[in-house]
């Protein structure tokens, strides 16, 4: 499931700096919420993902593939 929230959130050719909102993230993957929060953290922890905002929601980025 890490792999594919990475890969949702960024394309390396087309978008490499996009960033998804949480709901874009939960709606793609159709996955549990509580799950998803955990691997969103873990994903922080490794500085592979950074927290910002997009429109006044909370938002990921990815800083390191």
């Amino acid at each position: 499931k890490k792999i594919d929230i990475l890969n949702f959130i960024t394309n390396n050719r087309k978008s490499p700096n996009d960033i998804k909102t949480y709901i874009e993230i939960l709606t793609h993957l159709r996955a549990d919420e509580a799950k998803l929060k955990e691997l969103l953290i873990e994903l922080q922890q490794t500085r592979v993902l950074r927290e910002t905002e997009k429109n006044g929601e909370k938002a990921y980025q990815v800083v390191t593939k």
